[in-house]
């Protein structure tokens, strides 16, 4: 797998990423292009985009929070899905802690994404979590925050949680 940094919006592959984002995640839990395009040269942020043998596999966009990786956005195209995509880019990022949110597992398909999570080490933290609007008519929408290799601790949870508020959604829009 060939693993590359968007830091510009003329990259060759950022429409196809932008693409597959937008088909991934509702339209309340994506950022607004503005916001993605100035995001985009943030030293914190990354928006990764994974291929391998040249074909586009999926993205992994995160922002480095002190020792940990906070993963905002994650998808594998659905073309390359139920190939173990998820779990290898996954293990890429492993070497330093990862905090993640999830829907909270009331149906099949959250409760699958759960136990993909899980399987791939991530353990749900019982901290209640309310992720800010990206978009200025929505509101903010329950999550549930999961972690690897461990839980997080109060003050990390917290820790974590201001830097969602005050940095990574501070221009999420205008």
């Amino acid at each position: 797998m060939e693993i590359e940094r968007i830091t510009y919006t003329d990259h060759p592959l950022f429409p196809e990423a932008m693409e597959l984002y937008e088909i991934s995640f509702p339209a309340h839990e994506q950022r607004e292009t503005l916001s993605q395009s100035q995001i985009l040269n943030n030293s914190a942020y990354h928006f990764d985009v994974v291929c391998d043998g040249g074909e586009f596999v999926g993205e992994i966009l995160y922002w480095e929070i002190g020792e940990s990786l906070y993963v905002e956005h994650f998808c594998v195209h659905p073309s390359m899905r139920n190939k173990h995509y998820g779990q290898r880019i996954l293990e890429e990022y492993q070497a330093k802690p990862l905090i993640l949110e999830i829907d909270p597992p009331v149906d099949e398909i959250s409760r699958r994404r759960q136990g993909f999570y899980e399987r791939c080490g991530f353990v749900a933290n019982p901290y209640g979590h309310v992720h800010p609007p990206y978009h200025r008519d929505c509101e903010g929408h329950k999550l549930v925050v999961m972690s690897s290799p461990d839980q997080l601790s109060q003050n990390e949870y917290d820790m974590f949680n201001e830097f969602l508020q005050n940095t990574i959604m501070r221009d999420a829009f205008k």
